[in-house]
């Protein structure tokens, strides 16, 4: 199994970070949660008013951002302590996700209609104008500025995208596969002889609203897969939001199990930043 956590922040990596004692700032000029929030990555710090002061200095750093304070806290017994502090600080609990795994030989459910390999997905090493206009309108929330930072995040980490059409010819679904530097491939993602295969990550998955339900995401998925499996990719994870119980099924049928969960705490929204 991966590093989770270290594999997520280095598929979706914050164009602006800086370590602070065991913490990780992470800013994106508010493009996502994930990118603009503290990544406790490890907690040396041992005693309520340490973690005050980490605080203090966290609350410092976002605020010359003009961005509130987030923090992703993954729920283990370890982030307790993290947790009394910050709950003795107002800070809100919102956007629970899952953390799906599928190892690369997992077959899918029983019933499940997998697309052959002839379904003409495109694939990519580089978001395409297409790719981008059409995860933009399903998931992205502001304008030509943050799509552009939205872009540095997603090619910050070596990934393909995956995009499909209609009969029309028209963009109807796109996905991307980050695959992490590490174990078993390299930068470039190239299957490195005798090491053991790395994890690939699931992202953007996004379908066109009039388009859903027609099978498009399964055939982007897949094709993925495939690419993974190309790469000697040992599996996937993906990451859902716990009140999409639609996505949550599909997943599951396609052979992700939950293994972890996560949900942010926020000090005093400024405006609304979302997604997993």
């Amino acid at each position: 199994m991966p590093d989770l956590e270290t594999a997520m922040d280095a598929a979706w990596p914050a164009p602006d970070r800086e370590p602070s004692g065991g913490w990780v700032l992470r800013a994106a000029a508010g493009v996502t949660q994930r990118a603009n929030s503290v990544w406790p990555r490890s907690e040396p710090l041992g005693t309520r008013d340490e973690r005050l002061t980490a605080l203090r200095d966290a609350r410092a750093w976002y605020r010359r951002r003009r961005l509130p304070v987030i923090f992703q806290v993954f729920d283990t017994p370890g982030s307790s302590a993290l947790n009394a502090v910050l709950d003795e600080e107002g800070f809100s609990r919102q956007s629970e996700t899952l953390i799906m795994l599928r190892k690369a030989d997992m077959a899918p459910a029983a019933g499940v209609d997998v697309p052959q390999p002839s379904a003409g997905v495109e694939i990519t090493g580089q978001p395409s104008a297409e790719w981008l206009e059409l995860w933009w309108s399903v998931d992205g929330r502001g304008g030509a500025a943050e799509l552009e930072t939205a872009r540095a995040v997603l090619t910050g980490c070596p990934a393909l995208y995956a995009l499909v059409r209609d009969d029309d010819g028209q963009p109807a679904a796109v996905g991307r596969l980050a695959v992490v530097p590490g174990a078993g491939v390299d930068p470039g993602g190239a299957i490195v002889p005798g090491v053991a295969a790395s994890w690939g990550g699931l992202y953007c998955m996004a379908t066109r609203p009039d388009a859903r339900r027609r099978g498009f995401a399964s055939r982007v998925q897949q094709a993925l897969f495939r690419e993974g499996a190309a790469r000697g990719l040992a599996g996937y994870w993906l990451l859902v939001m716990a009140s999409n119980a639609a996505a949550r099924e599909l997943y599951s049928r396609a052979g992700f199990t939950e293994v972890a969960r996560y949900y942010y705490r926020q000090e005093r929204p400024r405006r609304s930043l979302t997604g997993c």
